[in-house]
């Protein structure tokens, strides 16, 4: 069903507060149901692979705004430093503006790193390295319980505005409790990585509160 309906839908047929939205990913190809910024993009059995450029880049869900609600994915990184970092955006009102939650797996077994596994940004004002800066610690975190790092593993990120929970591999635990920095509390959602970095996604969903 395409996005444009299911929001028809959801809008006018009296369906329950909570709805399920589950992107069909291989049209990610398709510029009138998804747009991506400074990658090329390949889908093959359900997964989408964003490939390695210099900058970050963002693969976008268009005509649907997320608010509030429960984003559930898998990803896949590498355990190599500097070179995977790899997430989701939301809240996005273009390639320049958006929240986003990001994994550095590179770091999740490292004693000395692990504290810098998963990060929340806000950009454009509140990048990884201005947050790192101002407030230490408070806008990353370890990840529990710890992946391994060439592996898939299963994320799960709760907005209420401006709370912001982050879940690893089914874990009742929060690795990441934030309050978000930006005052905008509606926008696209889609798949994020850092610069250098290319990345793995699959099983994208979405619930709506």
């Amino acid at each position: 069903m395409k996005i444009r309906t299911f929001i028809f839908l959801l809008l006018f047929s009296g369906l329950s507060a909570s709805a399920q939205i589950t992107p069909d990913l291989s049209k990610v190809n398709d510029s009138t149901q998804w747009v991506i910024f400074n990658r090329d993009i390949h889908f093959q059995d359900g997964i989408v692979h964003m490939n390695a450029m210099e900058g970050s880049a963002l693969l976008w869900l268009k005509e649907f705004n997320f608010e509030n609600g429960t984003i559930e994915l898998d990803i896949k990184g590498k355990d190599l430093r500097g070179q995977s970092f790899v997430g989701l955006a939301f809240h996005g009102q273009d390639t320049e503006t958006y929240d986003a939650i990001y994994f550095r797996p590179f770091n999740f077994q490292s004693p000395e790193r692990k504290g810098h596994s998963v990060q929340y940004i806000s950009h454009p004002t509140h990048t990884w390295s201005s947050l790192r800066q101002e407030y230490p610690e408070k806008y990353e975190n370890p990840v529990i319980p710890v992946p391994n790092p060439n592996e898939w593993f299963h994320a799960k990120i709760v907005v209420k505005y401006p709370l912001v929970k982050v879940f690893v591999n089914d874990s009742k635990e929060a690795s990441l409790i934030i309050n978000q920095l930006s005052s905008i509390k509606k926008g696209w959602i889609g798949f994020w990585v850092g610069n250098g970095s290319d990345g793995y996604f699959k099983n994208l969903k979405i619930v709506l509160d």
